[in-house]
């Protein structure tokens, strides 16, 4: 049995060896858990400096008793097996009967909200967080949607991510698996679908040209602050650089609705898989601090009011490995200022995961 109290699952895949790579940034002992103990070793061998990092792998069935077994006496489990819609929900369970907290990397809205209602109560009875979302498209977001909060007459939101890079193939995979579910935005206090097949115009801070963006499933903002009584209404869009990338996604949303959607559930997930591998068949390479910069920031509005935060970055991929690494290290350490079904920034303060940023990347932060 091993004494390791971190288990991450999914360590061969790319944002799975970003997670190992910030654990051994912070001096954090691991599992490398997954379902091949061979594509795990030659994953890991791609992890800088992971020769100086203490972990072990162990190959483990995508069941929940083979997970819960894994979990026993553990105390974090970080997840980055998706598409979780269809994956997610196995380890929440496990980690649920083992009693360790739990977070992972989706940005499956869908998903959110079930294993909110199924299983939030229990990691709350057990002082355990069940923390989806702990990733680049979220957590920044968060750290600007509490910092314009900070004026307690903002109630509503309105959230923009803009990313330059690729997505990865299981985020690929991730966002066609979407189009399967309901996206919906927070607008007075309920939940309300987004139109599907169709992108909107963002006028980002800093950027020349209007972005187009998406839902990209909702986003975890509308979720994390449903029943926070600060917030009425909330929206959260998502945009890539690549536009032509970014139109050919919106199209392909439209042709699910047109052509795919009646098909029986089996087939379905057939059709979007196949589309998914022809557009990312790999992993992407390592991002690159000088492309890969990116801006996020939340409109604060209220009566009479407005508030903005605007966080500019780089390297989102690797933003997840910290953010992860981060929490990781929080709970190992303190207890969580919130339990049950929480975010990243709700479980450790949102001041905690954007020092974690700036510890490892440049960070700039406007307000105003």
């Amino acid at each position: 049995m091993s004494d390791k109290q971190v288990v991450v699952y999914g360590a061969n895949g790319y944002t799975g060896r970003l997670i190992c790579e910030f654990m051994r940034e912070y001096q954090i002992p691991f599992i490398a858990a997954g379902r091949s103990k061979s594509r795990i070793e030659e994953g890991l061998k791609l992890v800088p400096g992971i020769e100086t990092a203490d972990y072990e792998i162990v190959e483990v069935e995508h069941t929940v008793e083979a997970l819960t077994a894994l979990l026993k006496g553990k105390k974090v489990i970080c997840n980055t097996v998706g598409p979780f819609d269809y994956f997610g929900e196995t380890v929440v369970e496990a980690a649920a009967n083992a009693n360790v907290h739990y977070m992972d990397t989706t940005g499956e809205q869908a998903y959110m909200l079930r294993v909110r209602e199924k299983f939030g109560a229990q990691f709350k009875a057990n002082g355990k967080i069940l923390a989806p979302s702990v990733a680049y498209m979220y957590t920044p977001l968060e750290v600007a949607a509490n910092i314009v909060l900070e004026d307690s007459s903002v109630d509503t939101l309105e959230a923009g991510c803009i990313a330059s890079g690729v997505p990865t193939y299981g985020s690929t995979q991730t966002i066609f698996a979407i189009f399967q579910t309901e996206h919906v935005y927070l607008e007075n206090n309920k939940l309300v679908p987004w139109e599907k097949g169709r992108g909107w115009e963002v006028s980002a801070p800093g950027k020349l040209m209007t972005q187009l963006a998406h839902p990209w499933g909702g986003g975890a903002l509308p979720a994390w602050f449903q029943h926070d009584h600060r917030v009425v209404s909330a929206k959260q869009l998502t945009a890539f650089t690549n536009r032509p990338m970014f139109e050919q996604v919106i199209a392909l949303q439209k042709h699910y609705e047109d052509n795919i959607k009646l098909l029986p559930l089996d087939e379905q997930e057939k059709a979007l898989a196949t589309i998914a591998e022809g557009m990312q068949p790999g992993m992407p390479p390592r991002e690159n601090k000088l492309v890969h910069r990116t801006t996020d920031f939340v409109h604060g509005i209220g009566t009479g009011v407005r508030r903005t935060c605007v966080i500019h970055t780089s390297v989102p991929y690797q933003l997840t490995g910290v953010f992860q690494a981060a929490l990781t290290a929080y709970l190992l350490d303190s207890e969580p200022l919130k339990t049950g079904f929480v975010s990243g920034c709700q479980a450790a303060g949102h001041n905690y995961m954007l020092g974690a940023m700036k510890k490892f990347v440049p960070v700039q932060v406007d307000i105003y």
